[in-house]
């Protein structure tokens, strides 16, 4: 069985875990064409290769269009741009299910964002239903979770 194990010492961040994950091995090239397959716009990865106090590693950022026409929230100090969109859990999975990703990719992302959806449930004492999604049901955090949906696929990742 190949288990994937997580120290996050620092904590973790989807870009965090993105990098992560093509320095494990995953091509950016199949990440990037694998995403595409969401069929949504508005977005691009930016892969680099960073250090940060000593220690270096590959830095994914997701990057927002600003022609998506949404609210965006720009971290002027690190120079990204985040999407304020909000969703529903329905309306994330069915992003999720008409993509073209393979099946295994379908069911690991549905059920990371049902979990996500749960948690945010038991918190603001609401059922799963009206839980609306901030910043994770935002183009951001839907490639940061369906990515690394992706990647553990292509590792052959069997838990974590």
């Amino acid at each position: 069985m190949k288990i994937l194990c997580y120290d996050c010492f620092s904590g973790i961040s989807g870009d965090m875990n993105l990098g992560a994950m093509l320095d494990l091995g995953v091509s950016s090239e199949i990440l990037v064409s694998s995403l595409e397959k969401l069929n949504i716009e508005g977005w691009k990865l930016d892969i680099t290769r960073d250090q940060r106090h000593g220690i270096s590693g590959t830095r994914v950022t997701v990057i927002i269009d600003e022609v998506t026409g949404h609210e965006h929230e720009h971290d002027h100090q690190e120079g990204n741009v985040h999407h304020g969109g909000h969703r529903h859990l329905d309306e994330i999975e069915k992003i999720i299910k008409g993509s073209a990703l393979p099946s295994e990719v379908v069911a690991l992302a549905l059920k990371i964002f049902k979990i996500i959806a749960e948690a945010e449930a038991v918190i603001h004492d609401k059922p799963v239903s009206e839980i609306h999604f901030h910043e994770v049901g935002a183009i951001d955090s839907i490639i940061d979770i369906v990515g690394a949906a992706i990647c553990f696929n292509e590792l052959g990742v069997e838990k974590v």
